[in-house]
C-alpha cells in the first residue's frame, strides 16, 4: 500500500523511505536507526570496517553504517545555508562541533536546534563510548524550513535537554496510557520548550509541532485537531499495526491527516510509536542542491560562492571529524564560551 488515498481524517497512506517524505514547512525527515558493536579506543566500532564504502557507507552491512566517517561514523565538518536542523535522540550519543565555536555532547531524550541560517558548518559524530557492550544509535533528524525574509539570519545553536523537555500522559478510559513529548509546539496548556528566535515555530501562526507518541498495548488516544490549513502527518515507526481515525495502518507508514479535525488513535498488540510533524505551510519556492536550500537558482550560486570564499566562518577544530573525551558526559559549550549541563 503507496500513496493511497482515502476519505475521512485520513488523506493518504505512504511507505516511509529514506529519507521519509515530509511536507511544507518541512523538508525531510531521517530516522536514524544503527545497531553499533561496542567501540574501540578511537570511539568507533570494534568491527572490520573492510567491505564497507568508506567516506559513503550507507549499507547498512550488519545493520550499522559509518554513514561519512572513516574512524568514528557520523557525518564530518559540511555546510548549511536557508534551513534548520532538528535531532531528537532516542538512543546513543551525538558529539556536535561547529563553525561558530560550539561543541555539546547529547544523548537520549535530548532535542539539538541549529539555525543555520547564512551559513554555518557543522559535525555530527557517532561516538561508540560502551566498549563492553552495543552501542545502539536511534535518532530523528528533521530539516525544517526557513521562510525568505529568515534564510539569511546569523547562525544559531541551541540545546533542549530531556530532563526539561515536557511530557504529557493521556490515560483512556481502560487505564492504558499514551505518553506524548513536545519538542515543540503545544498539547492543552503544556507548552513546548522555546524554538531558536528565528525558527519559523517560533511564529505565532506556524501551528507547528514535533511531538513523539508512545502508546502501551491498545491503547486509545484522541489526537486533538491542529488549525485550518496545517500540514499535518503521522510517522509510525514501531509497532504492528495502529487504527488512525478508522483506517488501519502498518508499521513504517506514514499518515497525511486533515488538520481541523480531533483523530482517534488505536494501537495494536504490541507497543506502538509514531513522531508528529505538522505546521502551517511557507509557502514559498524551495529550491535545494546538497546542504543549501533557498528560494531560487540563484541564490543557491551565491551560496556556493560564499562558501568557497568564506568557508561560513571557517572550522576552528583539529579535525573534520571531531570527538570529545569517552568521559565526557552531556554538555554544550557555546560560542561565547558559556558551558551548560542538564
Amino acid at each position: 500500500m503507496n500513496n493511497q488515498e482515502t476519505t475521512g481524517a485520513v488523506k493518504r497512506i505512504k511507505n516511509l523511505g529514506f529519507p521519509w517524505e515530509t511536507a511544507d514547512p518541512f523538508l525531510f525527515c531521517v530516522y536514524h536507526l544503527d545497531a553499533y558493536p561496542a567501540g574501540n579506543d578511537q570511539l568507533g566500532p570494534q568491527a572490520s570496517l573492510k567491505g564497507r564504502n568508506l567516506g559513503d557507507d550507507f549499507e547498512g552491512i550488519d545493520g550499522w553504517r559509518m554513514y561519512h566517517g572513516h574512524t568514528v561514523p557520523g557525518f564530518p565538518q559540511h555546510p548549511h545555508r536557508g534551513f534548520e536542523t532538528v535531532t531528537v535522540v532516542r538512543r546513543g550519543f551525538i558529539d556536535h562541533s561547529d563553525s561558530l565555536g560550539a561543541r555539546a555532547r547529547f544523548g537520549p531524550g535530548d532535542t539539538q536546534w541549529l539555525t543555520a541560517g547564512k551559513g554555518i558548518n557543522h559535525a555530527e559524530m557517532f561516538p561508540l563510548l560502551n566498549t563492553q557492550d552495543p552501542n545502539p544509535v536511534e535518532f530523528f533528524q528533521i530539516w525544517l524550513n526557513l521562510p525568505k525574509a529568515g534564510k539569511m539570519v546569523a547562525p544559531y545553536f541551541s540545546m533542549q535537554w530531556g530532563e526539561k523537555i515536557p511530557k504529557v500522559t493521556a490515560t483512556d478510559e481502560a487505564g492504558r496510557k499514551t505518553e506524548i513529548t513536545l519538542s515543540a509546539g503545544q498539547w492543552g496548556d503544556v507548552k513546548a520548550l522555546p524554538p531558536p528566535p528565528d525558527s519559523w515555530a517560533a511564529q505565532p501562526e506556524s501551528d507547528l509541532a514535533i511531538w513523539t507518541i508512545r502508546m502501551v498495548p491498545k491503547a486509545r488516544w484522541g489526537l486533538p485537531r491542529a488549525k485550518k490549513g496545517t500540514n499535518r502527518t503521522l510517522y509510525f515507526f514501531k509497532g504492528d499495526l495502529i487504527v488512525i481515525g478508522g483506517v488501519t495502518v502498518k508499521s513504517k507508514q506514514g499518515v497525511e491527516l486533515e488538520p481541523d479535525v480531533d483523530v482517534l488513535l488505536e494501537n495494536g498488540e504490541t507497543e506502538g510509536e509514531l513522531l508528529l510533524l505538522q505546521g502551517r505551510p511557507i509557502g514559498e519556492p524551495v529550491v535545494q542542491y546538497g546542504p543549501f536550500v533557498m528560494n531560487t537558482r540563484a541564490e543557491i550560486q551565491q551560496a556556493y560562492e560564499d562558501y568557497q570564499r568564506t568557508q561560513f566562518g571557517g572550522w576552528p577544530w583539529k579535525s573534520d571529524d571531531p570527538v570529545h573525551p569517552r568521559g565526557e558526559g552531556r554538555f554544550a559549550k557555546h560560542a561565547d564560551g558559556r558551558i551548560e549541563r542538564p
